[in-house]
């Protein structure tokens, strides 16, 4: 195990470097900047603002020029040829400030806050929010997941599959506004949106743990369906244990593995932002942040909400792999 676990964290340094090139390219190539809609500035302002920000510099070591004099160079230079732009370019001084100093810049969009700021601020409450949905959703999508697999072909498992089908059906954009038009403009029992005390988190987590709640009922009745078949659980009923002692010790251990596998990945996103339910209920979280970094390209900003993410996934699906070996015997690492 100690040995899997140093080569997952030897991994993980390449994987995000991967992830951070790769993100910086992938912006970059996208039509705009963030000044172009700038049209109130006069050019001079946004050659300026572009110098203040590094965006005047090339982006990489290298570009693609075309030949001051074609007849000079091999016949497949003579369009386009490399030229070597020395250390002092966007790439390598993000990749060295994020390295060396863990400062994911200056955001272009707000203008006096740096992305280490807006995240820090915004970040708390996306993880409340996340996290409170995740736990509704495993709490809700585990109990009628169990309850069909146990009641297989009656009322209470078509009921938990009616659920688990609306769940999927109905989306966030419309849970939402439904929840708030019943439970806070009709009943008056909580507020509609902003971000408070508890009673904020409430219509927002359960909108948010819709559809995940009926993917986890949905497996975890499969799951469980399948395991209740199997031999072992066969002999120990036949030995006559109780069948909550089949159920909870024998057969939940096997029926809860899809589950693990979707889980992860689904709490690393819930973390990371979750940018319609924050829209719907105007939370300041990092999906907001994210959708008006887009909109305005403020790279710094989307590579920061981007890499966040990307730590959440990989340090999800580690604790997956652990989980796995601790819920099944069989797999060792």
């Amino acid at each position: 195990m100690f040995r899997f676990f140093l080569i997952r964290l030897a991994g993980l340094i390449p994987l995000l470097l991967l992830i951070l090139t790769l993100s910086f390219f992938l912006i970059r190539s996208a039509p705009g900047n963030p000044f172009a809609n700038a049209k109130a500035f006069p050019p001079q302002v946004v050659e300026s603002l572009n110098r203040q920000y590094g965006l005047d510099k090339p982006i990489f070591f290298l570009s693609l020029v075309q030949p001051d004099d074609p007849k000079q160079h091999r016949p497949w230079q003579q369009r386009l040829t490399f030229q070597w732009n020395g250390s002092d370019n966007q790439y390598w001084n993000y990749l060295k400030r994020v390295v060396f100093s863990f400062d994911l810049g200056p955001s272009t969009r707000y203008a006096d806050q740096t992305v280490n700021d807006i995240i820090r601020d915004s970040l708390p409450k996306s993880v409340a929010l996340g996290l409170a949905a995740y736990v509704i959703a495993l709490v809700v999508g585990l109990g009628l997941g169990i309850l069909a697999a146990l009641k297989q072909n009656t009322v209470i498992d078509y009921g938990a599959m009616f659920f688990a089908v609306l769940g999927v059906s109905i989306p966030s954009f419309v849970l939402g506004p439904l929840l708030i038009l019943v439970f806070s403009l009709t009943l008056y029992w909580l507020p509609p949106a902003r971000w408070g005390d508890f009673r904020h988190l409430i219509l927002p987590a359960i909108t948010l743990s819709g559809l995940y709640s009926a993917y986890i009922a949905r497996l975890t009745r499969s799951g469980m369906l399948e395991v209740l078949r199997a031999d072992y659980i066969r002999t120990a009923r036949a030995k006559g244990l109780s069948e909550t002692a089949v159920v909870f010790r024998h057969a939940l251990r096997g029926g809860l593995l899809p589950v693990v596998s979707f889980s992860g990945p689904a709490l690393a996103f819930l973390l990371g932002g979750t940018i319609v339910v924050e829209k719907i209920f105007l939370i300041p979280g990092l999906g907001n942040f994210f959708i008006e970094a887009a909109n305005s390209r403020d790279y710094t900003l989307v590579m920061g909400v981007v890499l966040l993410v990307s730590v959440f996934l990989i340090v999800a699906n580690f604790l997956v792999d652990l989980a796995y070996a601790a819920i099944d015997p069989r797999i060792r690492y």
